[in-house]
């Protein structure tokens, strides 16, 4: 339980007017929008024939999280909900075929990314349906944590991916709280127990805890992709060699051109989205197969390549901005690539 002491009233304006900075005058975006959880099947390209297969296109974009995203009032998504709901459809329709993964994401947290790629695995092994990733723009991290699932990895020469790493990131006020005179404090069952704290310095003992657990993460994301990618950079034993300051290799945490991390083993081929998923319907067997997706029904979806994002609805309404209202990463440990704000 953590209580604050506030400075005399005098300095209540002043802080006021800090907290109140780049604040806008709040609206909200309200429109008759059918609650459903309902997804539907769309056709995205024609297949050929008399009662062809299909192949299933499935998103894996954006921040991936075991939450809801979206700004307030809006409709929202819980982007490991969703990729389970898809999936789920997939495995039940016979006809589907195939599965291709539509790949445009830095990442996300620790747990949604292990939790896609096992749910990802046990697809695979209860179906027997064939998965190709397609790495659109960004595949990096958990993103390609997940991506390390699929049967093949495509991306583009100009794709982004990598990014073999963990991160925890936390904010520090106390130094700014201090200059305002308010004080924090806490009432813990532990000495640990508000260890990450922004109203705290980082400990030295808190330091190595983190650590550990940062490396515990990180072991599992290099034994997820020594398992699954034929990578051709030598195997160590020793993780902490990947610490060292002039290592740039795979598991440095940076990331490479989708024709570099072709090179290095990373991914198995560069080329559009068509072509991950013509190698999808040749892995299934499958040449005359049409491509579909899966939609809510105020999604829209007009092509392979139509945004995963479900767009604002519109009507004859008043838009106000809110402030804030843009998701941002709280204190965790994530497989992301977050190059800048």
């Amino acid at each position: 339980m953590r209580a604050f002491h506030f400075p005399p009233t005098r300095y209540l304006p002043l802080i006021a007017i800090v907290l109140l900075a780049g604040c806008g005058t709040p609206s909200f975006l309200i429109t008759p929008v059918g609650n459903t959880n309902e997804l539907n099947e769309t056709e995205v390209a024609p297949g050929k024939g008399w009662s062809p297969g299909k192949v299933a296109i499935i998103e894996v974009e954006g921040m991936l999280v075991n939450a809801k995203t979206g700004g307030l009032l809006q409709a929202t998504e819980n982007s490991l909900s969703l990729f389970t709901q898809e999936l789920e459809l997939a495995e039940k329709d016979s006809s589907v075929k195939a599965v291709v993964l539509r790949v445009n994401s830095p990442g996300g947290t620790v747990s949604a990314s292990d939790a896609m790629y096992q749910i990802l695995r046990r697809f695979k092994e209860k179906t027997k349906k064939p998965v190709v990733a397609s790495i659109q723009e960004v595949g990096a991290s958990g993103a390609f944590y997940v991506s390390c699932a699929a049967d093949k990895v495509y991306a583009q020469p100009t794709s982004i991916v990598g990014s073999i790493g963990v991160i925890f990131e936390s904010l520090e006020f106390s130094g700014t709280l201090d200059k305002f005179g308010v004080h924090a404090w806490a009432l813990t069952s532990g000495p640990l127990k508000e260890m990450g704290s922004p109203f705290k310095p980082l400990e030295p003992r808190e330091r190595v805890v983190m650590q550990e657990m940062v490396d515990e993460y990180f072991s599992r994301f290099v034994e997820v992709v020594r398992s699954n990618r034929p990578i051709k950079e030598p195997v160590v034993a020793n993780l902490a060699l990947y610490k060292a300051h002039d290592y740039a290799g795979d598991f440095s945490g940076r990331v490479f051109s989708g024709e570099e991390g072709k090179r290095r083993g990373l991914v198995d081929e560069t080329g559009l989205l068509n072509d991950a998923i013509d190698a999808a319907k040749a892995l299934a067997n499958s040449p005359n197969a049409k491509v579909i997706m899966y939609k809510r029904p105020y999604g829209y979806s007009g092509s392979i390549y139509a945004s995963g994002a479900i767009p604002p609805p519109k009507a004859n309404i008043t838009m106000i901005d809110v402030p804030g209202a843009a998701s941002f990463v709280p204190a965790g440990f994530y497989y992301m690539w977050r190059p800048g704000i």
